[in-house]
């Protein structure tokens, strides 16, 4: 196999791979947060839920970005391009965006979401503006996104 599609296949794997632990490690502490609100007030379980999912956005968007680049090598298709080692570099250099800034952003945001429960104990009237809060982090993961959308269109194969 040819270094560049290695290279190519690394690339979606970091991809997907970091955010998705980073989205792993903050629903479960968004999930220990929310486990012991509504062991005392379950009626509270659907707006601690809507907290807990939120970073585990960023796991979907490494997944996004890891099918872009496997689209990309021709992985769908009926057979694969032949992918240079400069165009397999350019590919990994292209899921760096997403990868890092996709498993630090959930594991912010799952901070942020996790405090977010605790205005939802003692003020739930505010939760909207935790929610808020929240995903104000989650930008970060969308630009990156974006960033490496971007530079895989400008990627010729």
């Amino acid at each position: 196999m040819e270094i560049g599609i290695v290279l190519a296949m690394l690339a979606a794997g970091l991809a997907v791979t970091l955010p998705c632990i980073g989205s792993a490690v903050a629903l479960s502490q968004v999930g220990r947060s929310a486990s012991g609100l509504i062991s005392e007030e379950p009626e509270k379980f659907g707006k601690a839920l809507l907290l807990q999912v939120l970073p585990g956005t960023q796991g979907i968007y490494g997944f996004l970005a890891a099918v872009l680049i496997l689209q990309e090598v021709g992985l769908f298709a009926e057979e694969m391009l032949e992918v240079s080692a400069g165009v397999g570099w350019q590919i990994l250099m292209a899921s760096i965006p997403i990868a890092f800034a996709g498993i630090m952003s959930s594991i912010m945001q799952g901070k942020v979401s996790s405090a977010g429960i605790s205005t939802l104990a003692k003020k739930p009237e505010e939760t909207g503006k935790a929610i808020i809060l929240s995903a104000m982090v989650e930008t970060y993961a969308v630009i990156a996104l974006l960033l490496t959308i971007l530079i895989l269109n400008g990627i010729t194969v």
